[in-house]
């Protein structure tokens, strides 16, 4: 079977030699690979059968062994460049943990200095502890959840094609969103436009559920269930991304339905004007803590401190079920500094439960040489349908 890849096998060597060099630096023996994105990024493996026990066993020479059922062996052919891949068993008292030692036992690793992905949806903690306990004394075992997520962070040209074309898409979202708001518009065949929007761009699903709500509802930032139509008089609340070869360019808006108070105006313009302060504060080599300072500075200047969240954005990229955020957030004092390629989804959102009001507005950008570029060509201006 010839692996259908979206990056070039080059590219994908130079990421693995550059996650073993990291690996070398560490002390590292190996490298328990438990993140889908982790495993998509190094060798094109595409799937959702990380809910279930998988991991790949990186050695510091290059070695690559996946672990996995039996569903995605064809998947992890299909989908990457791994060769050897080994079946766990579905049986009653089926071991993989037990799979995973033998592994590592082959490779020579019996008292080795191991990293271990442990900030992975697929390793719950019934499965970490699995592994904990047959892994006790054979092995030393570390965390070393961020290593291959630092080099995730700065985006190869071929990675930031992939953003761009989703920041397209997510404008195409936006756009059959803002014509199908008005008066008596059900929610839901909003959703099924602003996805189908997605998918008629050749995309795909994003990491978690596009966020919809109106009337109360818009004064939320996750998605629940039920649907409803919108009053003449009403605000909609959208949080959705265009994704592409599973990278991420989220977007949000609040739009307003038959009339807008002064207040929202003014939410508005205060959302606009941080929105705006945050690219500016968004540089090479500045800590991204800045970016959240800049963001509260106006919002809190403008007097809606009780009415904002504490971060303001997070990086873009490619990401699996069950969120598209990806690390690291936009929060004050972090010291992670920016630098070109990275790809950030900045978020100013406003929710008043006082007057009952809401007011959000947010963006995908690029991190270049000089500063930020907005990833999106659609209008800041408020919506009135």
């Amino acid at each position: 079977m010839i692996p259908v890849l979206h990056f070039e096998r080059t590219e994908l060597a130079a990421r693995q030699d550059a996650t073993c060099r990291a690996m070398r630096a560490q002390g590292l023996d190996a490298l328990l690979l438990f993140r889908q994105e982790s495993l998509f990024y190094l060798t094109g493996f595409d799937t959702f059968g990380y809910v279930y026990f998988q991991c790949i066993v990186l050695t510091a020479d290059g070695s690559m062994t996946l672990l996995t059922r039996a569903p995605d062996l064809r998947q992890a052919r299909h989908t990457s460049v791994i060769e050897d891949i080994r079946i766990w068993e579905d049986r009653a008292g089926s071991d993989p943990a037990g799979a995973l030692q033998a592994i590592l036992a082959e490779k020579g690793l019996k008292g080795a200095r191991v990293g271990i992905e442990l900030e992975a949806y697929g390793l719950t903690g019934r499965n970490w502890e699995a592994v904990r306990t047959r892994l006790d004394g054979f092995c030393r075992l570390e965390d070393a959840s961020d290593l291959v997520s630092r080099l995730r962070l700065v985006k190869s040209p071929a990675e930031i094609a992939y953003v761009r074309r989703a920041a397209e898409l997510a404008d195409r979202a936006y756009d059959r969103a803002v014509e199908l708001a008005a008066p008596g518009a059900d929610e839901g065949t909003i959703l099924a436009a602003m996805q189908g929007a997605v998918f008629e761009g050749g995309g795909d699903y994003p990491g978690n559920e596009f966020i919809i709500g109106s009337g109360e509802g818009a004064l939320l930032c996750r998605y629940f269930t039920g649907r409803r139509k919108l009053d003449p008089k009403d605000q909609l609340t959208l949080e959705w991304a265009g994704v592409y070869r599973r990278y991420h360019a989220a977007m949000m808006r609040t739009v307003l339905v038959g009339k807008a108070s002064q207040r929202q105006r003014d939410m508005h313009a205060a959302c606009a004007e941080a929105l705006e302060a945050c690219e500016a504060a968004l540089r090479p080599g500045r800590p991204i803590g800045e970016v959240f300072d800049a963001h509260a500075r106006v919002l809190d200047g403008r007097g809606y401190r009780a009415h904002r969240l504490n971060a303001c954005g997070y990086a873009m990229g490619t990401t699996f079920a069950p969120n598209w955020m990806d690390w690291p957030m936009f929060y004050t004092g972090n010291p992670e500094p920016a630098a070109p390629g990275m790809a950030f989804f900045l978020h100013m959102i406003l929710m008043d439960s006082d007057h009952g009001e809401a007011m959000t507005l947010g963006h995908s950008v690029l991190v270049t040489e000089s500063g930020t570029e907005r990833l999106s060509r659609s209008s800041l201006e408020l919506v009135v349908a």
